[in-house]
């Protein structure tokens, strides 16, 4: 255990109090209720570049759990903690070779991440075992931990394995179908002696695996960044704003006739629309495919032609074309650039 002055020591990141904050509010706990019994969390959160030491961190989970008073919750804010996105994360995981130094390489990142437990990788005949070992003395506010780390482990393990164990130290009181409805393809052990995620090894070639984690990585990157433009752009108005939605959703399926029919109007009385609007379809199509485009290239080895499918291009050549009309440089220097940056 860590020694008793550590336990003042900064170290995690406020943003992830904010984030654990607007959880408690997606489950009911209103914000007056949260300061009633953290009055620290105000405080705190005006700084987004502060860092919580573990005595900040540990009272605001054992009020967390008293509030909620569900087993369930800790996994669930593991799961949309979504700690795959940090970075150049997901170009990382592509460059392990196999299965098990890539599971290897989600767990120092979730390490780095959120330091709360330590994890311990271990290797059995085909299987990678993840041991959660104390690192501090959080006393009621254990399991609760546990559970938010097994809930960030599923959230990426799963893109890679097809079957995860979770054994806990900890009972529970609800039965095994309810916790895998939470966590499909998964099995429970309770009243274990440790707690540890087990995950399978295959012997296949995970290479279009790894690549699609990169992609949904990349993918939600985005989507995350569009959504908090779209709430401090003021500029635009309510039908730039659902067919913007409709495009980042569908990046490879745009076209004015779709969206028109998601919004239960004509094409002609759409392009009106956004033209009040001081744009158009096309415009708007074209920043967010060119956008999807140079997040691909900069943050993933994803090949020229799966980008160009993936972004509504007939072939690659077509999306070169178009690429170069949007930044004056082809696909392969923008992904030139960006690797001379990684190595440098």
């Amino acid at each position: 255990m860590m020694e008793a002055l550590t336990y003042d020591v900064p170290l995690i990141s406020t943003r992830y109090a904010g984030l654990f904050l607007n959880f408690l509010r997606s489950k009911g706990i209103s914000k007056e209720a949260i300061h009633a019994h953290s009055p620290m969390m105000h405080s705190l959160l005006d700084n987004p570049d502060a860092y919580l030491t573990m005595n900040q961190v540990i009272p605001i989970l054992e009020t967390a759990e008293w509030l909620l008073n569900d087993e369930k919750a800790a996994f669930e804010f593991g799961q949309q903690l979504d700690l795959g996105v940090h970075g150049l994360f997901g170009y990382t995981l592509l460059s392990r070779e196999d299965q098990p130094k890539l599971i290897e390489t989600v767990v120092k990142h979730m390490r780095i991440c959120l330091p709360l437990f330590d994890m311990d990788v271990s290797h059995r005949s085909g299987e990678v075992v993840i041991s959660l070992r104390d690192t501090w003395e959080v006393g009621a506010a254990r399991s609760f931990m546990a559970k938010i780390y097994m809930g960030s482990t599923y959230t990426v393990a799963s893109k890679i394995c097809n079957s995860i164990r979770f054994d806990c130290d900890f009972n529970t009181h609800m039965d095994d179908a309810e916790w895998i409805s939470l966590a499909p393809n998964s099995r429970w052990n309770f009243n274990s002696k440790n707690n540890q995620i087990t995950l399978p090894v295959t012997k296949k070639a995970i290479k279009q695996e790894k690549l699609k984690v990169v992609y949904s990585l990349a993918q939600n990157k985005h989507l995350n960044n569009s959504a908090e433009e779209s709430v401090t752009d003021k500029s635009h108005n309510n039908y730039a704003v659902k067919v913007r939605e409709h495009i980042m959703k569908s990046p490879s399926l745009t076209s004015i006739e779709r969206s028109a029919e998601l919004l239960s109007m004509s094409s002609r009385y759409l392009r009106q629309q956004l033209a009040e609007e001081g744009t158009s379809y096309r415009e708007i199509s074209n920043e967010i495919r060119k956008n999807y485009a140079d997040l691909y290239l900069r943050d993933t080895p994803m090949p020229l032609n799966d980008i160009a499918n993936k972004l509504g291009f007939g072939d690659q050549a077509s999306f070169t074309r178009a690429y170069r009309g949007w930044t004056g440089k082809t696909p392969g220097e923008i992904r030139r650039e960006a690797k001379k940056l990684i190595i440098d």
